[in-house]
């Protein structure tokens, strides 16, 4: 069968046999499963494929059917490449269709040598900039570096800057050998042509088709963009065709999918759907390879550069090696690979494309105008490297999880609110106006109403309440479900990003470890090679000297928490005898706010000494590739600051409040101050104050540090620009000098924006049962942090290098340890913080109802009182007696005072003995550590077990892919043989029994 119009010709292969097709074999419909390859062969002169004719020519096949399209967007469209979108005058473009390039490719240079992304003869694509100052003493160690570097096939030029004649720009471009030499040795994948039967030399795109009992075909072009699916609906499914038609004439009405972006306008959006391979120069014919220049996106040639950059020698000596060491010993200034260009455009995006993908990366992810959007994260990858693509494909997984965690978290807030003014509890607080609490600290302290804390009372009832125990165990659900669902998402982007097989390919030892230990060498087990080698003796050392010194710091930041203790114990009575009525009878809460703030300010201290120390126990254990070197170091710097940031929130939620003593014989700190005790209406509002003043303040704080410093940095630097050379001069400067002027990213890439978010991960998990509304300030902090890292990565920073990762890393690991203890922190929180199970020991034990199975609110009545002791104010050490004697109250000194407890009167046979009810309150909190824990557990481990790692569809896939791989090697070896064999029929040479 021909399609006269577009010149192509079509035939059907089944079973590995070419035939043409038949109108009258309908019976081939009736068929359980049949697999169908359509080859289209185009014209030479024609590459562009009218997709229109080869869907008429499938209708033919079902005449006496309804056919239903589904997804047919792009159909009529041609075929476009990774860089559609870009203007004609940069190289940065592919493009099938040669004639074009030789038509414009008189203009192309002089367009490039202005734009300044090439060397001045506008053909060699700048892929990696070097800087230093001519006044830098390191002359030599340069001179022989970059005489090196021309030695291993790199060009270079030099270039002195516009705003400072001592700067010096090395530019480096990497010719197509070098780059296939190092993209072999790499074990770069690049996409590589399938098989065409008919012309090995011309285009082919590959349909399948897949018939399933006749309902369902589907279309899979290799090289488009979109999937078609033709469903056949029978006849007598009309009443569901009717529904269906009302259903899409509904959804026309409403936006058509508000969230994701516009990819028929912006393809470049998404990645091309074809098969790759590691790159081999011997197979180079197998590759599809329309322009040498282009073959390789500029993050891949930076990636090379970069590679060979950091084996290079600079001086004699097997330790004076590599890139790195020049940058750390001040020979270089900076190192870093180009933007493609400005961000910014004065013509529409959509209407006059993108500039390139650096303003096509800020117009579709980096602007506050696409907040809702879906990330684009295949141009992010494309662009950045699937290190950052990871990154940010993390974080969108992980703030779309936060929207059900939020949620719930403000339904238990809002459920506290609804039921305030039916809290037994919280009434019987407000009206004990006769109820008289002893001091809560030495001397300056009065004595109190317990209607005083009336406030207090209801904000303790609005996170702790009766719904805060099933937001707990949703929560510890919620971290399993996030974790297992991720692994199936990386997953899915492992494998559409070629990394699935990458940590065996990629792994490379650090220079600086093959430099320590390059006179020891032992046989690789796997590549069978030598390779330099630590001695177990020499390792273990350097371990113990590290695990020393995080056990020393962990002890200063228990040093430090003890300082914050001391203060809130000394200031307590300082604010118990100021002057200001406010601060007088706020005192606790006074203490309370400025302990957490002078924490904040320690905490943000320390980790500048974190930081450094982190980086030398890094260092002096010598690790060995470059994963296992961010791995340690991530370790070290979790746990400094994991324990800096929530030591003293440990403190507050077990500590505070459960080891004082009782009037009388208060437990003192160094036989001197006393300690801190919880307020009348408990210690549950210390901490949920401690955590929201914390999470604000770092928040604000890392958002400030993030973007605020490197915009006031670069507005400072463009001012001396202004001023020293006018705003038309700054605009001409080539990119090399606009990039120069930016930020350089952080030297341990992407460890502050992880760490910052697994903190965050930590405060919404861990101590989440008092405060519900955790999940919800970290979900629109995400929000603004999405679009806060994309402006800074695209517009404030200069470009990264393009890193390849195949996961998060150890950051998984930390994550499911922060799960783990988050069952254990909520328990215990729930059991000891909290008054629940207080409350529920004495709604069936001692209430009303006791006995009777119930547990309401009219089952509370009197709790207050029975959670309260008396004592005896004439018992009061001498340095604790008040100094008022609380005639205020009723014209009288004050005979007895209550404090929360559960002791004996003093007139009972032993005085402040506890009583029988605080040893039910324990065995109850213990029984239900332990319950908790465990069905928590057994829910996690099982929800754990039933989610796959990889989603069926995706190992289907995999299973697809490698048979199709397996035929399309047979295909091209049986191509060979038969060229092989008419070759020898040609030159007269026939032999008996050929194969084929």
């Amino acid at each position: 069968m021909e399609a006269s119009s577009s010149g192509s010709s079509i035939s059907a292969v089944t079973g590995g046999k070419a035939k043409t097709h038949q109108p009258e074999g309908r019976e081939d419909l009736q068929v359980n499963r049949l697999e169908t390859q359509i080859w289209i062969k185009p014209d030479i002169e024609k590459t562009d494929v009218d997709f229109s004719e080869i869907l008429n020519a499938i209708q033919e096949i079902a005449k006496d059917v309804n056919i239903f399209f589904d997804e047919l967007e792009g159909v009529n469209s041609p075929s476009k490449d990774d860089d559609s979108l870009l203007h004609h005058g940069n190289l940065t473009s592919t493009s099938d269709d040669a004639s074009r390039l030789e038509v414009v490719g008189e203009e192309v240079p002089d367009k490039n040598k202005a734009n300044g992304l090439y060397f001045r003869d506008g053909k060699c694509r700048i892929d990696y900039i070097l800087v230093y100052r001519k006044s830098n003493p390191q002359t030599e160690k340069r001179e022989v570096f970059e005489r090196n570097i021309r030695a291993e096939g790199l060009q270079m030029e030099k270039e002195s800057s516009l705003t400072n004649s001592d700067i010096i720009f090395v530019k480096l471009h990497a010719p197509w050998e070098v780059l296939g030499k190092y993209a072999e040795l790499m074990n770069v994948r690049m996409p590589f042509r399938p098989f065409n039967p008919f012309n090995a030399g011309a285009p082919c795109i590959l349909v399948r088709c897949c018939f399933l009992n006749g309902h369902f075909i589907e279309i899979n072009g290799r090289s488009r963009r979109s999937r078609r699916k033709i469903y056949y609906l029978h006849r007598r499914y009309k009443f569901m065709n009717r529904i269906e038609k009302q259903i899409s004439r509904f959804r026309g009405w409403l936006p058509r999918k508000p969230m994701k972006l516009d990819k028929e306008t912006l393809p470049d959006l998404e990645e091309n759907d074809c098969y790759t391979a590691p790159f081999s120069q011997q197979r180079i014919h197998h590759f599809i390879i329309h322009n040498k220049d282009t073959f390789f996106n500029n993050a891949t040639r930076s990636r090379i550069v970069h590679h060979i950059l950091q084996r290079v020698k600079y001086e004699e000596g097997k330790n004076k090696i590599g890139l790195n060491r020049l940058l750390s010993n001040g020979s270089y200034e900076a190192a870093f690979p180009l933007h493609e260009g400005s961000y910014r455009s004065k013509n529409s995006i959509k209407t006059h494309g993108a500039e390139n993908h650096r303003h096509l990366l800020y117009e579709c992810w980096a602007s506050w105008g696409v907040w809702y959007k879906y990330q684009p994260l295949d141009l992010v990858r494309r662009y950045f490297g699937e290190k950052i693509g990871l990154y940010f494909a993390w974080l969108g997984w992980y703030t779309g999880m936060l929207f059900p965690a939020a949620f719930i978290g403000l339904f238990v807030f809002l459920y506290g609110v609804t039921t305030l003014n039916h809290c037994q509890v919280s009434k019987e607080v407000c009206q004990a106006t006769d109820i008289i609490m002893c001091p809560i600290c030495d001397k300056y302290c009065p004595f109190m109403r317990l209607s005083d804390s009336c406030v207090y009372a209801k904000v303790t009832h609005l996170f702790d309440n009766g719904a805060t125990v099933f937001f707990a165990v949703f929560m510890a659900v919620w971290a399993t479900v996030f974790l297992e669902f991720w692994k199936r998402r990386r997953a899915v982007i492992a494998y559409d990003w070629d990394l699935i097989d990458w940590e065996e390919e990629e792994e490379e030892i650090r220079p600086q470890f093959e430099a320590k230990y390059s006179k020891k060498e032992r046989m690789n087990p796997i590549s069978g090679k030598p390779e330099p080698y630590q001695a177990f003796a020499d390792k273990c050392s350097r371990l113990i000297v590290s695990a020393s010194g995080i056990f020393f710091m962990i002890c200063v930041v228990i040093a430090a928490v003890f300082g914050i203790v001391i203060y809130r114990v000394v200031t307590v009575s300082t604010f118990a005898a100021f002057k200001w009525a406010l601060i007088r009878n706020n005192s606790q809460v006074a203490t309370t706010g400025t302990a957490v703030c002078i924490n904040f300010c320690i905490i943000m201290l320390l980790n500048v000494l974190y930081e450094k120390v982190a980086l030398f126990l890094t260092n002096l254990e010598q690790p060995r590739t470059e994963s296992e070197w961010e791995n340690s170091f991530t370790l070290k710097m979790f746990l400094f600051q994991f324990v800096n940031l929530n030591s003293s929130t440990f403190y507050i939620a077990f500590f505070l409040g459960r080891f004082t003593g009782h009037p009388g014989a208060y437990l003192r700190l160094i036989n001197r101050w006393r300690l801190e005790e919880c307020h009348p209406s408990g210690c549950l509002i210390d901490l949920c104050m401690q955590m929201g003043i914390i999470m604000v303040l770092k928040q604000t704080w890392n958002n400030f540090m993030e973007l605020g410093y490197p915009l006031i940095q670069n507005w400072w630097t463009r001012r001396k620009l202004r001023q020293e050379y006018g705003t038309q001069r700054k605009t001409s400067f080539p990119q090399w000098e606009k990039d120069y002027n930016l930020q350089p990213m952080n030297a341990y890439g992407l460890f502050d924006e992880y760490l910052e978010m697994i903190l965050q991960f930590g405060f919404t998990t861990i101590f989440v049962a008092a405060f519900p509304l955790a999940p919800l300030l970290a979900l629109l902090n995400n929000i603004i942090e999405i679009r806060l890292d994309a402006y800074k990565f695209v517009t404030q920073w200069r470009r990264p290098l393009a890193s390849r990762a195949k996961d998060i890393g150890i950051w998984y690991g930390i994550l499911e340890g922060i799960g783990i203890l988050s069952v254990i922190t909520n328990a215990f929180v729930i059991a000891v913080t909290s008054d629940f199970i207080p409350r529920l020991v004495y709604a069936y034990k001692y209430g009303p109802c006791a006995g009777q199975g119930e547990a309401g609110q009219k089952c509370m009545v009197g709790y207050v009182n029975a959670s309260l002791s008396v004592f005896l104010v004439s018992d009061f050490e001498n340095r604790s007696e008040p100094t008022s004697n609380g005639s205020e109250f009723s014209g009288s000194p004050l005979k007895y005072c209550r404090y929360r407890d559960y002791r004996d009167p003093p007139h009972s046979p032993v005085p402040y003995g506890y009583t029988l009810q605080f040893w039910h309150v324990l065995a109850a909190r213990l029984a239900f550590i332990i319950v908790f824990e465990h069905l928590v557990f057994c829910i996690k481990h099982l929800i754990s077990y039933l989610i796959p790692d990889l989603p069926k569809d995706l190992r289907d896939r995999m299973r697809r892919e490698k048979y199709l791989i397996q035929e399309m090697m047979y295909e091209a070896e049986l191509e060979r043989l038969q060229k092989e064999r008419k070759e020898r029929k040609k030159n007269g040479k026939s032999y008996h029994n050929e194969w084929p």
